[in-house]
């Protein structure tokens, strides 16, 4: 069975135990797993390439007729949500004189950016508006790894950025602000905690090995809260910050209660997130369940 997931301190320490035979995989064969940046994840799932892998929320809203949501491993949270960041302060009423760079097409920031824009623009015309009116008035997207959007906001290079990841505890060193945090917004707006990546797995898998896979998942997260420092080696080894304040603050803010099952508030979140971006004309619309 073919797994991916992306090389950030949340993914390693969740799949540490599951990956280095701390487990019992329940007669699951994995391949060796491929550790790559989440949008080329993304981007890997609508090639359906791979049998088990981290997804954005975003993306997996493309691929529910493939792909369903594992209830272990997701991360979901409250404070935690991608941060929109610049050099000086920028006129949110006017994006349109601006470039924004963005980790991603099909990440869950690109679409958490695009619907607060959207509610900016709404507040703005009122409700008969629901994204800015022409293309001169919508902010140039530049897509590039969530790793170099930082210096390229702060050499110039764009207006302003969506961070994710580790940039949410390092951006002020750059002496860059934060002129939004989008997942602040989100909570405000819907009241939900907002869910940022899953672990989705092909449906054609079969529910027996599903659940497997949920179990299996499940325990290697409860492993590495048992047993945090026999992660950290193979964490430090993938993370784009070494520094040790940044990796253990990235696993508590991003590994929680949601990573060891969704729940109901999960589920729910997860609904309201997908009925935004297909309400927005962004999603498109899927009789599939998440589940």
């Amino acid at each position: 069975m073919t797994i991916g997931y992306s090389p950030c301190p949340n993914d390693t320490f969740i799949f540490y135990g599951l990956t280095h035979s701390k487990i019992d995989l329940e007669g699951i064969e994995l391949a060796p797993p491929v550790l790559e940046d989440v949008e080329t994840l993304n981007g890997w799932a609508l090639e359906h390439r791979l049998d088990v892998t981290k997804l954005s929320f975003h993306a997996l809203g493309h691929v529910l007729d493939e792909y369903c949501v594992l209830s272990s491993g997701s991360a979901l949270g409250r404070g935690c949500g991608p941060l929109l960041v610049a050099r000086t302060p920028l006129d949110l009423s006017a994006p349109g004189r601006y470039r924004i760079a963005i980790p991603g097409r099909l990440t869950t920031a690109a679409l958490l950016f695009r619907l607060f824009l959207s509610e900016c623009a709404q507040a703005m015309d009122g409700p008969v508006s629901r994204v800015p009116r022409t293309a001169q008035e919508r902010p140039e997207l530049v897509e590039m790894r969530f790793d170099t959007i930082m210096a390229a906001v702060q050499q110039g290079q764009v207006d302003g950025g969506v961070i994710i990841h580790e940039s949410r505890f390092t951006y002020q060193q750059m002496g860059l602000l934060c002129l939004q945090d989008l997942g602040q917004w989100w909570e405000q707006s819907t009241g939900y905690p907002i869910p940022l990546g899953c672990i989705a797995a092909r449906r054609s898998l079969g529910r027996e090995r599903i659940m497997a896979l949920e179990g299996a998942i499940r325990a290697s997260v409860e492993w590495g809260f048992t047993h945090p420092e026999q992660c950290l080696p193979y964490i430090r080894e993938h993370a784009q910050e070494l520094a040790g304040r940044v990796v253990q603050e990235h696993i508590g803010l991003y590994v929680n209660d949601f990573s060891l099952d969704l729940g109901e508030e999960g589920r729910a979140a997860i609904d309201a997130f997908l009925k935004r971006g297909r309400d927005a004309g962004i999603l498109p619309d899927s009789s599939f369940p998440v589940r």
